[in-house]
């Protein structure tokens, strides 16, 4: 059963809201669909920069006080943007919401992006983005992004380029924002030590006036993206010490979200734990690989397999073929009952572990109301004990192929 309240309020916008009486601590968490796959041509990286420039003010707001009022009352706020979403959340003591979430709905409906403030937080958004191509972990991520989603928007890096950037104006930022920061795509999620009545009125009356609609460009429709064959790209970087195999599997999105949970399943199978497949035999036994880990991520249009490991340069063609045995043998051997069982224990643990504060809670529920439904979140315990070692082998057959994936390499130069 779903422990939150779901609302709609008269204009559309969603609002969740659970009481934990406990806690002196709230959460408000608000969630955008405007997120980097809805960025029109050549608009690339504006979803990740309005995310900064929300907090430059309105006509009403100077710059700063956000901030000021927040940090005066002992309260945190964080942002991020992603290919499907933008969040805001502040956490902050229950008797100061009142005061301090107004200040949030404010900056969110009503965003000026002055001129003045566009220029000098693209310069820090340019740093960002400079930053991130010292980091050789994300330069491969993102090739490999590039290579498997290619014309795709999920193959996009969600902060643009240099040169993206520097196209963009404060017109087209607005624009965008009162196109997307309407009711309709957003969900106010608030957990914590505040009854609902009380919520509710706040939210009804902070999230009344929105700015006007605005009708900018639409991203370009894409198709699902497919990989028809193995798909390599290998990289040389001059300042790592060791080298990198990263292999991706397109997986279905949020559509098919029982084959999600299940993947989910496969992956910690695989490489979560010393007793994991790969783990036990190619770090453990082997001793071929200094770490190797396995990952599901799940998507709104097309999610994420990848298998992830960290190696001597004269070890990769080895290792991608062991890794390739151990998927056949997923495939055609099956799994054993101690095998699942361990899985589903880790997995059903982790997520009793990561549901337990406000702040985790307002995050679950957001993210799954701006992909999906918000009720879906709390149905993961049972979907992962439902599945059997059968159905877990077929779905490694129908999405692991050793036909069709893609692997990107980074070696020292």
């Amino acid at each position: 059963m779903f422990p939150a309240s779901v609302f709609q309020l008269d204009n559309g916008l969603t609002f969740i809201h659970q009481e934990i009486p406990t806690t002196p601590v709230v959460v408000a968490d608000v969630w955008v669909r405007a997120g980097a796959s809805l960025e029109p041509k050549p608009w690339f990286g504006m979803a990740h920069f309005l995310e900064h420039m929300i907090f430059k003010g309105t006509a009403t707001l100077p710059p700063g006080m956000f901030d000021y009022a927040i940090e005066n009352r002992g309260g945190v706020s964080n942002a991020a943007t992603s290919h499907d979403y933008a969040h805001y959340s502040l956490t902050t003591g229950a008797s100061c919401l009142e005061d301090i979430l107004p200040y949030l709905g404010e900056l969110l409906l009503n965003a000026a992006i002055p001129e003045d403030e566009f220029i000098r937080e693209r310069d820090v958004v340019l740093e960002e983005i400079r930053s991130c191509y010292d980091d050789p972990d994300w330069i491969g991520f993102q090739s490999l992004l590039n290579n498997v989603y290619q014309c795709h928007p999920y193959g996009r890096s969600v902060l643009g380029t240099e040169q993206e950037l520097m196209q963009q104006s404060p017109e087209a930022m607005r624009c965008f924002h009162r196109t997307h920061y309407q009711p309709e795509n957003m969900t106010v999620v608030i957990v914590g030590g505040i009854a609902q009545q009380p919520a509710w009125e706040l939210v009804n009356h902070t999230f009344a006036d929105f700015a006007k609609r605005a009708d900018c460009p639409q991203s370009e429709k894409i198709f699902e993206p497919r990989i028809a064959e193995v798909r390599r790209q290998e990289l040389c970087l001059p300042r790592i010490e060791q080298a990198r195999l990263i292999m991706a599997w397109l997986v279905p999105g949020v559509e098919q979200l029982g084959t999600a949970y299940g993947l989910d399943l496969l992956s910690v199978l695989l490489a979560e734990g010393r007793t994991s497949r790969l783990v036990r035999d190619l770090r453990e036994d082997l001793q071929l690989v200094q770490g190797i880990c396995s990952n599901f991520s799940l998507q709104r249009e097309s999610s994420l397999f990848t298998i992830t490991a960290w190696l001597e340069p004269e070890n990769l063609e080895q290792v991608e073929s062991l890794i390739c045995e151990h998927l056949d043998d997923l495939q055609t051997q099956g799994i054993t009952e101690q095998e699942l069982a361990r899985t589903q224990r880790l997995l059903c643990n982790e997520y009793a572990f990561s549901t337990e504060t406000p702040n985790q809670l307002t995050g679950l529920y957001g993210y799954y109301n701006t992909i999906a439904q918000a009720e879906l979140a709390v149905t993961y315990p049972q979907q992962i004990q439902s599945f059997d070692t059968q159905q877990l082998q077929k779905l490694a057959k129908q999405y692991l192929s050793l036909q069709h994936y893609a692997v990107t390499v980074l070696k020292p130069c």
